[in-house]
């Protein structure tokens, strides 16, 4: 199963746009994207594949370490974690248009 998956560690100074960019970089191979321009906080959503979500979250977390190893980013503390599989967004979409139907009277 596909799992989107967020993280981000935090720093001890501001990151610089080139940082993240770098970081950028080293993700995109994983289908990501990276934050964290001008502030303490740098991090990435990658996509992976996994069977569950801790499962999910160990290898995107090995992906991030690796990338902001190779976009020169110090080591930091992961401090904020987040996956959603597939499944769970497509669920979530649907209750959402559920919703919006309901509150416009077309339900």
């Amino acid at each position: 199963m596909r799992w989107s998956v967020g993280l981000e560690a935090e720093g001890d100074r501001v990151f610089t746009r080139e940082e993240i960019v770098e970081l950028a970089d080293a993700v995109a191979a994983s289908g990501g994207v990276a934050t964290g321009i001008g502030t303490s906080r740098y991090g990435a959503r990658l996509v992976v594949v996994a069977d569950g979500r801790e499962e999910a979250v160990a290898a995107a977390t090995g992906l991030f370490t690796a990338a902001a190893k190779t976009a020169g980013l110090p080591a930091a503390p992961i401090v904020r974690t987040e996956a959603i599989s597939e499944a769970e967004e497509e669920e979530a979409a649907e209750a959402e248009a559920w919703q919006a139907g309901e509150a416009s009277g077309l339900r």
